[in-house]
């Protein structure tokens, strides 16, 4: 009789000590329902669909927050549409997650560039040069191009328009 309380306490510690371990995850490990939200959001941004790749990312990341594939997704999307502050915002957030994700460096320079901070985008050049080491990755080229090639926006001429009559 004395002996059950302690019985009976041990096991139920064990028992939800075995629950707890089995229900969750490894930190490695992102959730199914979150990837496979990403992938409907490439099936959205490659017909042109922004508004819901955004959507459908929001709730990738609402799923799985140490989601890096969708912060750099999301950046895709701001970038699409030219929303260069908002992309490296979003890549900033994948760099917390992982400051070595080369797609993130590359896409967060090419936003650099288009808002005219080419040397920091040159210096983001430099770090993806570093990772990648002797090994070549089709980002430096990407990124090595937008820099020699200049803001976009900034060699845009506004419309020429009609003075306005009094």
């Amino acid at each position: 009789m004395r002996w059950l309380p302690i019985v009976a306490g041990v096991g139920f510690a064990a028992a939800s000590i075995a629950t707890s371990v089995s229900g969750q995850q490894a930190d490695n490990q992102l959730s199914s329902r979150s990837v496979g939200l990403q992938r409907q959001a490439h099936a959205a941004l490659a017909q042109g669909q922004f508004q819901r790749a955004d959507d459908l990312l929001e709730t990738a990341l609402a799923v799985d927050p140490r989601n890096r594939g969708a912060f750099v997704d999301l950046a895709r999307v701001a970038e699409r549409q030219k929303l260069f502050g908002e992309a490296i915002r979003f890549t900033n957030k994948a760099l917390l997650l992982e400051p070595n994700d080369v797609d993130a460096l590359a896409l967060q320079g090419g936003a650099m560039v288009e808002l005219g901070a080419t040397a920091r985008a040159q210096a983001n050049l430099e770090r993806i040069r570093k990772i990648c080491g002797t090994k070549a990755c089709p980002q430096t080229a990407q990124l090595a191009s937008a820099i020699q090639r200049g803001p976009s926006m900034a060699a845009a001429k506004p419309a020429a328009t009609a003075p306005k009559q009094n």
